[in-house]
């Protein structure tokens, strides 16, 4: 795994209007090597977003206050959700009894978890460096399925359609006949898909495109 998308080296964003809030769980972050940022905002925290100060191609994620003045948690984690960051980015959600429900609402579209204040400190730290393992874990399948159709913009429409039949098991006299070419033809497109697509065998092609989640 790229050092860069380990836990460790990950940024936990705290998202709280209680200054004391913040600086708490910054200071526990920071006593179990985790790097805190925090914004007293979520409109704060979105600007960050937009501006570009607030990547999501970073091993990250949120603990994010349901109710705040302004943007409230739950209008940030849907524009999150929006953009497609909930799970390169997993939220965790800080809430009061009043708001359990719709944490609960929340982590069913695709918030990570919510707890609950007052919260174990331990327990707290854990559920984050899951999160973050989450985080690269998302960014590392981002990063391959990326990489693998780059590659597939590579082949011709030919090699495409030798590709499929390849994956699809057939052998090259199968294709040859499918696609109406020699097999000699169905030869030189295998060879040429395998290299494009940095493979050595149709098994190991099937296995790319299905860990991409592009079978």
């Amino acid at each position: 795994m790229n050092q860069r998308l380990q836990p460790e080296h990950g940024t936990v964003y705290v998202v709280d209007d209680e200054e004391v809030v913040r600086d708490a769980l910054s200071w526990l972050l920071r006593s179990r090597r985790l790097l805190p940022q925090a914004f007293p905002s979520a409109d704060a925290f979105w600007a960050a977003i937009e501006s570009g100060e607030v990547r999501a191609d970073d091993c990250a994620c949120v603990l994010l206050d349901m109710r705040m003045p302004g943007m409230n948690g739950m209008a940030l984690f849907q524009r999150l959700v929006e953009r497609g960051w909930s799970t390169l980015m997993p939220v965790i959600f800080l809430t009061g009894n009043a708001d359990v429900s719709t944490a609960v609402a929340a982590v069913k579209n695709g918030a990570f978890d919510f707890v609950e204040k007052p919260f174990s400190d331990n327990a707290l730290v854990d559920r984050v460096i899951e999160a973050l393992q989450r985080s690269a874990k998302s960014l590392e399948a981002l990063a391959l399925r990326n990489t693998v159709q780059a590659h597939l913009g590579e082949l011709t429409d030919r090699e495409v359609e030798v590709m499929q039949l390849i994956v699809a098991g057939r052998a090259n006299k199968q294709i040859a006949d499918n696609l109406d070419i020699s097999v000699r033809t169905v030869e030189v497109h295998r060879s040429r898909v395998f290299d494009k697509m940095a493979v050595r065998s149709a098994v190991e092609l099937a296995n790319l495109l299905r860990d991409a989640g592009l079978a």
